[in-house]
C-alpha cells in the first residue's frame, strides 16, 4: 500500500513539474536526442561490423586436418573401439 501511495505522489509531482517546466523539458529533450542518436548509431556500427567479421570467418571454412591430426584421430578411434569391447 505504501508503494502505491508513493507511486501516485511521484506521478502527481511529475505531471505538475512537467506542466510548470515544460519549456525547460523541451530544451533538455532537444539536447539529449543528438547524444542518443550518436551513441545508438555508434553501437549499431560496432555490432554491424562485428557481424560482418563473423560472416567473413564463416566464408573461410574449416581447414583440412594435417597428417599428424589424421594419425591422432586414427589412434583415438582404435582406443575407443578397444574400450567398447
Amino acid at each position: 500500500m505504501k508503494t502505491l501511495i508513493g507511486g501516485a505522489i511521484a506521478v502527481l509531482l511529475g505531471v505538475v513539474g512537467l506542466a510548470v517546466w515544460f519549456k525547460e523539458f523541451l530544451h533538455l529533450l532537444a539536447g539529449c536526442i543528438p547524444i542518443a542518436l550518436l551513441l545508438g548509431g555508434g553501437l549499431a556500427l560496432y555490432l554491424g561490423f562485428d557481424e560482418l567479421k563473423d560472416s567473413w570467418k564463416k566464408d573461410e571454412g574449416v581447414e583440412a586436418p594435417v597428417e599428424d591430426d589424421k594419425t591422432k584421430i586414427a589412434e583415438l578411434e582404435k582406443e575407443l573401439n578397444e574400450l567398447k569391447k
